[in-house]
């Protein structure tokens, strides 16, 4: 009768340090996974912020992207009033440094104040166009 009790008790010793291992196990898998996807996100997460283009200053002569820098004298009007001419009729603002054009994106009432003047203007270069933040005059 003794070696009755016993076996049932290897039994049992036996069934509670399977499922305490297995227990075990599956947490362990558990957690790596967890810690294997927050770092795929923080790693996911900072190439984005890096990827941000930061705010440039630009500086040139505030025109339109017709014109350029170069406003026709036939019709006898300023390179302010040429450029604000054109914008009216479909062109947009530009901004001309030397033979580099940008095309100006937002801050219109900025831009068409200091038409015709140099200027600075802060903003996101993406291609040859500026996003617009800010226009000062220089």
């Amino acid at each position: 009768m003794f070696q009755s009790n016993r076996s049932w008790f290897a039994l049992i010793t036996f069934c509670a340090t399977t499922a305490l291992v297995a227990a075990l196990g599956l947490a362990i898998l558990i957690a790596s996974a967890t810690v294997a996807f927050a770092v795929a996100q923080s790693l996911s997460f900072q190439k984005k912020r890096n990827s941000v283009t930061p705010y440039q200053v630009f500086a040139g002569v505030i025109t339109d992207a017709q014109c350029g820098a170069r406003h026709s004298t036939k019709l006898g009007q300023s390179p302010a009033d040429c450029s604000r001419s054109c914008v009216r009729n479909g062109s947009h603002y530009a901004l001309v440094n030397g033979d580099r054009q940008y095309s100006l994106e937002g801050s219109d009432p900025a831009a068409e104040r200091l038409a015709g003047q140099r200027a600075q203007v802060s903003g996101v270069l993406s291609g040859e166009t500026i996003q617009v933040s800010s226009v000062t005059p220089q």
